[in-house]
C-alpha cells in the first residue's frame, strides 16, 4: 500500500517559526514533526510514501538528501503553486489510483494502529475510512457528524444537524474511488473528495484510543514539547528502530556549560547554553545560542527570536 502525506502548507499559526522553516521541519522533541507520520508508515509496512511541499521545499529536500528510510520510498510531489489539501492529492492520482491508499497529515503526533485501520476500512466494503479521536474539546475544534458508524459531516457544514464527541486525526484510508471527487484547483479535500464519498460510496470512522496530539499552533507546540511529552516520549525506542529519528529532550550535539542550569526544558541540535545560564520550561531550537549569564523562561527561542506563548 502507498501513502500520501499532507505537507505543503505554509504552517501560518505557526508563524513566526515557519517564517524560516516548513511546518513538516519544525522539531518536536527534537525530530521534526514529519518524522512521527512517517514512522507509523513504516512501521505498517508502507512501501512507498508520496509527500507534497510548498512552502521551504528546499528545506524538505535537504532533509530527505540526509536520510536514508530504507524500504520506505519517498517521493516528494512539489506544487509550484499550492493547490490544498483536495487539489494536492489529486495531482498524484496517476501515483494512487491503482487501489486504497493512506492518507495522513504531517502536523500530528499519534500511534494509530494504521494496520488495524487498513483492516477495518477494506471490512466496511466502504469507499473510505477515516480515524476519529474523541475528546471533550471536540465541540471547538470541530466535531465529526456520525450515524450508524458512518460519516456524514463535518462541523455541521452539510445541515445535518449531527454532532458527536469526536474529531478527525487527519488519517484516513481512501480507495481510488475518491479522485472522481477531487478538483485540479487549490480546493480542500473534505468539501470535496470527502463529501464525495459521502453521497456516493459511503465514508466509515475507526475510533483511535491512543495517543493523538495536533501540533500545529504555538501553544500546541509548545505543549508538546514541555507538558504532554510523557507519552511522546514513550515512541523513542520504536522510532529509533524503524527511523533511526526519535525523541530526546537533550541534543547530543548541544554544548551546554556546566555551570548553566537547565529545568523542564529542551535542547535542540548545536544550540550553546553559555556559562552561568538558566533556562527553564523553554524551548530552544537548532542552533540557537544562549549567551553566559542569560535567563530564559517559558519561551520558545530560535535564532534571533524569543517567542512566549
Amino acid at each position: 500500500m502507498n501513502a500520501f502525506v499532507l505537507a505543503a502548507g505554509f504552517g501560518t499559526r505557526l508563524q513566526p517559526l515557519t517564517d524560516s522553516m516548513p511546518k513538516p521541519m519544525v522539531p518536536i522533541l527534537n525530530a521534526p514533526s514529519l518524522c512521527y507520520s512517517l514512522f507509523l508508515l513504516k512501521e505498517a509496512g508502507i512501501r512507498r510514501a508520496i509527500i507534497n511541499i510548498h512552502h521551504h521545499p528546499d528545506s524538505i529536500r535537504r532533509f530527505f538528501d540526509r536520510h536514508d528510510f530504507g524500504d520506505l520510498e519517498i517521493v516528494l510531489s512539489e506544487e509550484k503553486t499550492i493547490l490544498g489539501t483536495g487539489g494536492g492529492l489529486k495531482k498524484c492520482e496517476k501515483l494512487l489510483d491503482e487501489g486504497d491508499f493512506l492518507l495522513i497529515n504531517s502536523d500530528i503526533i499519534s500511534d494509530i494502529d494504521i494496520s488495524a485501520l487498513v483492516n477495518h476500512h477494506v471490512a466496511s466494503g466502504l469507499g473510505g475510512t477515516l480515524a476519529l479521536y474523541g475528546t471533550p474539546l471536540a465541540t471547538s475544534i470541530g466535531p465529526v457528524g456520525i450515524r450508524d458508524g458512518q460519516v456524514l459531516d463535518f462541523r455541521n457544514m452539510r445541515g445535518t444537524g449531527l454532532l458527536s464527541p469526536f474529531i478527525y486525526t487527519g488519517t484516513a484510508v481512501l480507495g481510488p474511488e475518491i479522485f472522481r471527487h477531487l478538483k485540479e484547483e487549490y480546493s480542500g479535500i473534505v468539501d470535496t473528495g470527502f463529501t464525495g464519498l459521502i453521497d456516493h460510496t459511503g465514508l466509515g470512522c475507526y475510533e483511535h484510543h491512543g495517543l493523538w496530539q495536533d501540533i500545529g499552533t504555538l501553544q500546541n507546540f509548545y505543549r508538546a514539547n514541555l507538558d504532554d511529552n510523557l507519552r511522546i516520549l514513550e515512541l523513542e525506542a520504536r522510532m529509533r528502530r524503524q527511523i533511526g529519528i526519535y525523541p530526546h529532550v537533550i541534543s547530543e550535539t548541544a554544548a551546554i556549560s556546566t555551570d548553566a542550569r537547565l529545568v523542564r526544558s529542551v535542547v535542540g541540535e548545536r544550540c550553546t547554553i553559555g556559562s552561568g545560564a538558566v533556562v527553564e520550561h523553554s524551548v530552544i531550537l537548532p542552533e540557537t545560542v544562549v549567551p553566559p549569564g542569560a535567563v530564559i523562561r517559558n519561551a520558545i527561542v530560535a535564532p534571533d527570536m524569543l517567542i512566549q506563548p
